[in-house]
């Protein structure tokens, strides 16, 4: 399974960024589909995560302001990112686990004015 992640780029503080990740198979076979991010000299954290019933879970940083929604038709995880924050900066990776775990590529995320 491969994961695609696009949808990065420059955004100014307040303004908005759109992310999705498109995986090779269906995604109805994963248990949960999730961005984490990754700030210079950060560990990896995880941002949002949706399940297979669409449960989903955000950090406390980004409550209000992402939003993340898993689409069956396109196979696609998408985050939906608003009033974006400097501290939103950071390299984005797409997450997919059905009991072994699969990675997209990074994708870079700058929030700057």
């Amino acid at each position: 399974v491969q994961l695609q992640a696009s949808g990065g780029g420059l955004a100014q503080p307040g303004g908005s960024l759109s992310l999705s990740c498109a995986a090779s198979r269906g995604i109805f076979t994963f248990k949960v589909m999730g961005w984490y991010r990754q700030a210079p000299e950060n560990q990896r954290q995880l941002v949002a995560r949706v399940t297979a019933g669409r449960d989903t879970y955000y950090a406390d940083s980004v409550k209000g302001r992402f939003t993340i929604s898993r689409d069956g038709a396109k196979n696609t995880v998408n985050l939906q990112m608003n009033n974006l924050k400097p501290e939103d900066t950071a390299v984005y990776y797409c997450h997919a686990s059905r009991g072994i775990d699969y990675w997209g590529q990074g994708t870079l995320v700058t929030v700057s004015s």
